[in-house]
């Protein structure tokens, strides 16, 4: 079977055909699926994430277990080209959210995300691309290219409720939520500060919802590294770059909706971009949970070569790379208290799954008499496109209530609320009305004052 994702590092599994009772020809992308022991972890409702969409609807057949069962029995019918259109795989994989908990949680370490990226993939090659997929997966594109026309034509949209309905009807994006408006202006690095870097320098990814939708964050990151200092500089296209003026993107939008050659495109840019900062060792930092994790993860299965896995090595998220400091290097931020209440924190569901909670911990620990509680969540129901979708806009929201939403609402009204995920605050903001903030931004408001120098 002809696959659109490199799925050879399931050979490490030493799983075979026999054992797994599919086809050879489903090659190690039946093995992928086949890893699942039928443990029953996704049936659960206790702690941890997975399985989101088991959780709001107690049915079986929208655990991950199900799922894998259901891509067995398409897989086993044969040699059937179609057999990634076939309804009943449809019907599994409508409420996935791709959020990484199975990878995590399962005991066989199930990786739905990457089993539906190569569904979706193999299915759009038989029925092609639906057009909500192409504009969800399209964002990098759509804010790079015609970023002014796509401000325009959302802010008119989240404004005029016959045109929410129109696009509702045409598209199926959900009339019953504000899309997220890009920016005024996109993230522009301002001068560095100066007499920064004794520590060294870093490379700071901004991510496209950064870098088009939330700029402040980053503006915010880069006070942070410079105050604890580091010299930052911004990641750009390579000097070879079709495009040098587009700024990188990890992907990701395109592995969740299954455009693979896309996504390949973005993760070949960044390693373009990023060569000789892999010869020298030089620390990549990123803000957007899902997208810098994906690069860490999910870019091995584009079959890219080594260098990813050296890449993988020097990526950090902001917490976890000043944590790593702290531990390693003795970094010492200079932080003032903040009179604030206690602060309830949202763990997005790619810092659960890859363990950067100790570090958001670890970190906020750091602001002194600060205190937080960290929710416990499942995914927040946003999950990127999904709370977008009309079909899934009451499934979304179920998700967010089952704890986000209560939590966030019975905090004090001025207690900060933390999430570093650019959908999680979109969804926080619309369950609650009341706005999450990333990390960088509560870091930066309790930086001390720099000394002034004297006249």
């Amino acid at each position: 079977m002809k696959t659109f994702l490199d799925w050879s590092a399931y050979d490490t599994y030493g799983i075979g055909d026999a054992y797994s009772g599919i086809p050879a020809t489903g090659g190690n992308y039946a093995k992928a699926v086949a890893v699942c022991m039928h443990s029953r972890d996704c049936q659960k409702t206790a702690k941890g994430v997975m399985c989101p969409s088991y959780r709001v609807t107690g049915e079986v057949k929208h655990s991950t277990e199900a799922r894998v069962a259901a891509f067995k029995a398409a897989l086993n019918d044969g040699t059937d080209e179609r057999a990634f259109a076939d309804p009943r795989l449809d019907e599994a994989m409508d409420l996935c959210v791709s959020c990484k908990a199975c990878k995590k949680e399962c005991p066989s370490a199930v990786d739905m995300t990457l089993i539906k990226t190569e569904y979706l993939a193999q299915r759009h090659e038989i029925v092609g691309v639906p057009k909500r997929l192409r504009l969800f997966g399209g964002v990098p594109e759509w804010t790079g290219r015609h970023r002014a026309l796509l401000r325009f034509a959302i802010r008119l949209r989240n404004r005029s409720r016959l045109l929410s309905k129109l696009a509702e009807k045409w598209i199926g994006v959900t009339a019953r939520r504000p899309l997220p408006e890009p920016a005024p202006a996109a993230f522009a690095r301002s001068a560095p500060a100066a007499g920064v870097g004794a520590r060294g320098e870093v490379i700071l990814f901004v991510d496209t919802f950064c870098h088009h939708f939330d700029p402040h964050v980053a503006e915010a990151a880069v006070e942070v590294l410079e105050h604890a200092g580091y010299s930052v500089r911004i990641a750009k296209p390579a000097p070879t770059d079709a495009e040098p003026d587009r700024p990188l993107c990890c992907g990701r939008t395109y592995l969740t909706t299954g455009m693979v050659k896309k996504a390949r495109g973005e993760a070949e840019r960044v390693l373009a971009a990023f060569r000789d900062e892999i010869a020298a060792k030089t620390p990549i930092i990123g803000l957007e949970p899902s997208c810098l994790l994906s690069l860490r993860d999910e870019l091995y299965s584009l079959g890219l070569g080594p260098e990813v896995g050296d890449l993988g090595k020097q990526l950090y998220l902001l917490e976890e790379f000043l944590a790593r400091e702290y531990q390693n290097k003795g970094l010492r931020l200079s932080l003032r208290p903040l009179d604030l209440p206690k602060a309830v924190v949202h763990g997005h569901c790619h810092q659960k799954a890859f363990g950067v909670m100790k570090a958001t911990k670890k970190v906020l620990g750091w602001i002194p008499g600060f205190t937080f509680d960290i929710v416990e969540t499942s995914c927040c129901g946003m999950a990127g496109g999904f709370g977008l979708e009309a079909e899934h806009y009451e499934t979304s929201m179920k998700m967010a209530e089952l704890s986000l939403l209560p939590a966030m609402r019975d905090a004090a009204p001025d207690a900060p609320l933390i999430a570093n995920g650019f959908s999680c605050r979109h969804q926080i903001e619309h369950g609650s009305g009341r706005q999450a903030r990333h990390i960088a931004l509560l870091l930066r408001d309790a930086l001390q004052p720099a000394p002034q120098a004297a006249e």
